[in-house]
């Protein structure tokens, strides 16, 4: 799937793709942001769909766990319930036993 098949919303918070909140991780498949309401990293498909193939969503889901090994203390798991933007494809990397990121340990630089 490409973003010739699926464009761009104009009115999609996602598609923005706005730098709000601090970047860790971007290249042509997705992006990667700590998420402004929960505050955990946040992967975000580059093409505006809800479904990605296997292979966008195995390169997705291993880009965000290197992402948590590079920068954070904490165990995660893959939300991928698509809550207040359910019409773009994004996962959130929870903490086990938890939902926000609010105050989540990080690596030393």
């Amino acid at each position: 799937m490409s973003n010739e098949a699926f464009p761009p919303s104009d009115d999609c918070d996602l598609c923005e793709a706005a730098r709000i909140t601090e970047w860790f991780h971007e290249d042509d498949v997705c992006w990667i942001a700590e998420c402004e309401i929960c505050a955990t990293p946040m992967v975000v498909w580059r093409v505006h769909h809800t479904e990605p193939d296997a292979a966008a969503l195995e390169h997705m889901h291993t880009r965000l766990a290197e992402v948590v090994d590079t920068h954070f203390e904490f165990e995660h798991y893959v939300d991928d319930n698509m809550r207040n933007i359910p019409d773009h494809y994004h996962a959130h990397a929870r903490p086990k036993g938890g939902f926000f990121g609010h105050g989540l340990r990080r690596r030393a630089p």
